[in-house]
């Protein structure tokens, strides 16, 4: 559905760096195999990594409408490029963007 930046405080937070590039998809997109630790951070979101090494595979919404798959976890990381910048108003006050996308405060309407 789309190939975002998301600087928000919990992407901050659970993933130890400034901001989170993922990949999200429709639910029915994504066929998850193998055993993995989920941690709800939010009434709308869980987080879950894998149950042997610990990396973090995929953010869920609660709801199961879609993952979120972040671009470093793909055999390809260069496979998709992020198309916008999403809840800025929360970003590292020293992190410079100047790529050139779009900025969003929030996340964009639909």
């Amino acid at each position: 559905m789309n190939v975002w930046l998301c600087h928000c405080r919990q992407c901050q937070q659970s993933y130890s760096a400034p901001f989170n590039a993922r990949a999200f998809y429709l639910g029915p997109q994504v066929q998850v195999s193998g055993e993995t630790v989920r941690f709800d951070t939010s009434e709308r979101l869980s987080r879950h990594s894998c149950a042997k090494c610990g990396t973090r595979v995929w953010t869920q919404r609660q709801d199961g409408f879609g993952f979120g798959l972040p671009l470093a976890a793909f055999d390809d990381p260069d496979a998709f490029a992020p198309t916008a910048h999403i809840f800025i108003s929360e970003k590292a006050a020293w992190l410079k963007l100047d790529d050139g996308l779009p900025q969003h405060a929030e996340r964009p309407a639909p």
